[in-house]
């Protein structure tokens, strides 16, 4: 008798439990880079919500599911004064340990539990290093910048500016 009990519950853990979900996550750990560092991070899902606002370096956990049976993507913002602004998406791809369902997961594993909890999915992209990028300055502003011209070229009005040097 009790080897039928322990057997109908070995048999019940399998059915009902989702390998993915048990030997996975659906939470992973993510960390953020940038040079230079404490640039603003803003990361949005795909809906567009912010879902974590801070400064570089960061460390967080993300979701790799963002619904039923739907891989979770986020962008990732970048914004430091002086430097353009860089954004770059992270998408969730699919977990191999979900197949493990085949063999111990059952279908309620595969069909339910882990489309339901994220844990089909996963984030590969554990360590972000961005480089950020120098803003070129822009309109008339030539005071700090170093121009050759042919003085015939030039318009009368810069050609009474000139100054000789010899």
């Amino acid at each position: 008798m009790k080897h039928i009990i322990k057997s109908l519950a070995l048999a019940g853990v399998l059915m009902f439990s989702s390998c993915a979900s048990i030997v996975s996550k659906s939470n992973w750990p993510i960390s953020i880079n940038s040079n230079p560092t404490d640039a603003r991070i803003v990361i949005t899902d795909d809906k567009g919500l912010e879902v974590y606002s801070g400064i570089s370096p960061a460390s967080l956990k993300l979701k790799s599911g963002n619904g039923f049976f739907k891989k979770a993507t986020y962008q990732i913002k970048f914004e430091k004064d002086g430097f353009e602004t860089k954004k770059i998406t992270i998408n969730s791809k699919l977990n191999g340990w979900y197949f493990g369902n085949l063999l111990i997961g059952g279908v309620i594993g595969m069909l339910i539990v882990d489309p339901a909890t994220g844990a089909m999915y996963k984030i590969e992209d554990d360590l972000i290093n961005e480089n950020l990028v120098n803003k070129v300055s822009s309109g008339n502003n030539n005071a700090h910048r170093l121009m050759i011209k042919d003085i015939n070229n030039l318009s009368e009005k810069d050609k009474e500016n000139l100054v000789r040097v010899n």
